[in-house]
């Protein structure tokens, strides 16, 4: 089962990660970019992706897209479920989509 703490330590191992707040929750962003942040029921993630409809057909309980990210790359991830080696690729992937170009092509970790 993973937590917050999990996230973010994860989220920790990526280059320039910065520990913030996002719409009044904990988040963690590159460069001032958010590319993960905890909802408000403190049980669930909101993680940058392009693969959230593969990620939703194959675990629906553990992936969703709310409405409110209908429109935004992105899926709601449950953190009492998700595998923590999972969670750690999403992370990845997010920061690479949401990082400067220049950096994230640079293979830091």
């Amino acid at each position: 089962m993973a937590t917050w703490e999990t996230l973010r330590e994860l989220a920790s191992a990526l280059p320039e990660v910065q520990h913030s707040t996002s719409y009044g929750t904990p988040a963690c962003k590159v460069r001032g970019k958010v590319f993960a942040r905890l909802l408000e029921d403190g049980q669930r993630a909101a993680i940058f992706t392009h693969e959230r409809e593969g990620l939703v057909a194959a675990d629906p309980v553990t992936f969703t897209v709310p409405d409110h990210y209908v429109n935004y790359p992105m899926v709601v991830v449950n953190l009492s479920t998700v595998d923590n080696q999972e969670l750690g690729e999403l992370l990845a992937e997010s920061w690479r989509l949401r990082a400067p170009k220049r950096l994230a092509t640079t293979r830091h970790w």
